[in-house]
């Protein structure tokens, strides 16, 4: 008899358990997503070197990985209407935008400091 005691009592222990794993996959599943992007400090920038005296503005500041460049690069490109690369921890958009994408990073949460 008491060789069924002890199987029972593993065989509860096993299913909570499961039932402990189960719930807190629930609660990472219903948890919000955010990105691991967090509030940064960015410095925007006009840059004319290398460019034959064309404008483009230069963000750098960012901690992050490459994912996340490319992500917040496509997304400012796309918010401006312009081009614009990403490497480095920088991100490179065409013309003099700085206005725009300090109120576009500020609307983010982020802190941005024009440099003029």
């Amino acid at each position: 008899m008491k060789m069924n005691d002890w199987k029972d009592q593993l065989s509860q222990l096993a299913e909570g358990e499961l039932h402990m794993k189960e719930e807190l996959d629930k609660l990472k599943e219903e948890a919000p997503q955010e990105g691991s992007l967090g509030k940064q400090h960015f410095r925007v920038e006009l840059d004319k070197a290398g460019r034959k005296g064309k404008q483009a503005t230069l963000i750098t500041g960012f901690e992050g990985d490459d994912e996340e460049l490319k992500q917040l690069a496509a997304e400012l490109k796309k918010c401006c209407g312009v081009g614009g690369s990403c490497r480095g921890g920088e991100i490179l958009i065409q013309g003099d935008l700085r206005d725009k994408i300090g109120e576009l990073l500020s609307q983010k949460g982020h802190k941005v400091k024009i440099i003029r």
